[in-house]
């Protein structure tokens, strides 16, 4: 079988019982220590083990990118001072001079366009931090129903942000490279939910002078790369993807659950809704297996388009993190994987903003179709016997 790497209980997602506290009332928090020395205490992160939501139900889904002008005149406009400057070819854009918290509505929809086309948008100079939760929170409505993480920590009275929280402890380097050489973990979040993320947004509050980036592989252009009769064999084909693995890290770092772990099967190949184009949709740490194949089959295809995807660095990107940058991307194109490369006793404070789009479908006549068979995990475990 495909190894199943030791991924989310090794990172900065869940509660330390080593460092962190558990407050009267039995909410568990990061340490007192911490919530001093923390830049923006109002988005660090707590754990409510009374916290309990219901299971995640379908809606459909609009892209916001199926509204906007194609000429992004809210978002670039043509007399604006703005600077906009592709990181690589085809993979990312960077810009400077439009401030994101400013946006009306049409912006956003050609923000979210951009996004779709570009995959990765870099944005410097944002002020996103200083205007709180609350505005985060309603800023990421715009894009789809937010998701609320069954396992991370949230600030208090806003559990639809994500927070990753490295904590100044000399020991954090050690206890992530304890079992591992290194700590490259390519994934796409929470692809095991009925509809996972599209754009998506992350702002690091503070961190290391330098390291501490994150890493983006297009599955876009990956799927292109693929040879016709190789793509032929891949349609079709379906995965199935579980949370099973990072629920179980949370009870064991002694954290939360919010939601019961779940699983769900997705086409291996997604259209997506605005480009039209295909995506290789799977990531080590929640796809299991493909359905349609016998066990040692699947692990061998997994295991190429694996590596494929995150060996090939002319498909990918590097993101740097200077104060006040904001990353959107879209999670059903890319994969994406912190980098732990430094070991000063430096926290690092960041918040994810995550909304939710359409189910993934190979076929965009299936698009916004709550009776798909093939989602339904009982389809799945019977295929598997």
């Amino acid at each position: 079988m495909v190894a199943q790497l030791k991924t989310f209980g090794d990172f900065d997602t869940h509660f330390n019982k080593d460092t962190d506290e558990i407050t009267a009332d039995g909410v568990l928090t990061v340490s007192k220590e911490g919530r001093e020395k923390a830049k923006y205490p109002e988005f660090l992160p707590q754990w409510d083990p009374n916290q309990k939501f219901p299971p995640l139900k379908f809606f459909k889904h609009e892209d916001p990118g199926l509204r906007a002008d194609p000429g992004f005149p809210n978002l670039l406009p043509k007399d604006g001072t703005q600077k906009v400057q592709r990181v690589t070819p085809k993979l990312g854009t960077e810009i400077t001079g439009v401030q994101l918290s400013q946006l009306d509505d049409r912006g956003k929809d050609e923000l979210a366009l951009l996004v779709a086309q570009r995959g990765v948008v870099i944005f410097r100079d944002q002020d996103f931090a200083k205007h709180g939760p609350t505005f985060a929170t309603n800023f990421g409505k715009h894009f789809g129903r937010l998701h609320i993480h069954p396992t991370s920590g949230a600030p208090k009275d806003h559990p639809e942000l994500h927070i990753t929280y490295r904590r100044a402890d000399p020991n954090e380097f050690d206890r992530v490279f304890s079992e591992r050489v290194n700590a490259i973990t390519w994934h796409s979040d929470v692809s095991y939910e009925l509809q996972p993320p599209g754009i998506t947004f992350f702002s690091v509050l503070e961190g290391p002078d330098s390291g501490g980036d994150t890493i983006f592989a297009d599955s876009v252009e990956a799927y292109k790369r693929l040879s016709p009769e190789f793509q032929k064999r891949l349609a079709g084909l379906h995965v199935l993807h579980t949370s099973g693995d990072q629920a179980l890290n949370s009870r064991r770092a002694g954290g939360v659950e919010r939601r019961k772990p779940v699983s769900h099967i997705h086409p291996l190949i997604r259209t997506h809704p605005v480009t039209k184009e295909k995506i290789i949709f799977l990531n080590r740490p929640f796809s299991r297996r493909i359905v349609e194949l016998k066990q040692e089959e699947s692990d061998y295809l997994l295991n190429f388009l694996y590596n494929h995807i995150e060996l090939a660095h002319d498909l990918q990107l590097r993101a740097r993190w200077e104060p006040n940058t904001v990353v959107v991307w879209d999670n059903r194109r890319v994969l994406h994987s912190a980098v732990i490369d430094w070991d000063e006793p430096i926290s690092r404070h960041a918040f994810r903003i995550t909304p939710q789009a359409e189910r993934p479908v190979e076929d965009l006549k299936d698009l916004n179709k709550e009776e798909l068979e093939i989602g339904d995990v009982v389809e799945a475990i019977s295929n598997l016997k």
